[in-house]
């Protein structure tokens, strides 16, 4: 009988703070709002995790902007 080998990898990197490649400004829009950008060097040695910040905190936003407007996170109206 063979021995049963199990591998396990580690869990992904959350990415809960903001990474130092990462550069936000707030800017005011043409209509007097207020925008959020968010900038990733693309030559940063941490380019990934960079990347996964500035895409979950996109995420983040969109779906609280779709529970405002929709009362939904996914974007579609509830039935009523």
């Amino acid at each position: 009988m063979s021995d049963v080998k199990i591998h396990t990898s580690p869990k992904p990197k959350k990415a809960s703070r903001r990474p130092k490649g990462v550069v936000v400004k707030r800017l005011t829009d043409a209509s007097g709002g207020k925008v959020t950008v968010r900038a990733v060097d693309a030559n940063s040695p941490t380019f990934g995790e960079d990347f996964l910040y500035v895409f979950t905190q996109n995420v983040k936003a969109a779906r609280k902007e779709n529970k405002q407007k929709l009362g939904s996170l996914s974007g579609t109206k509830k039935a009523s």
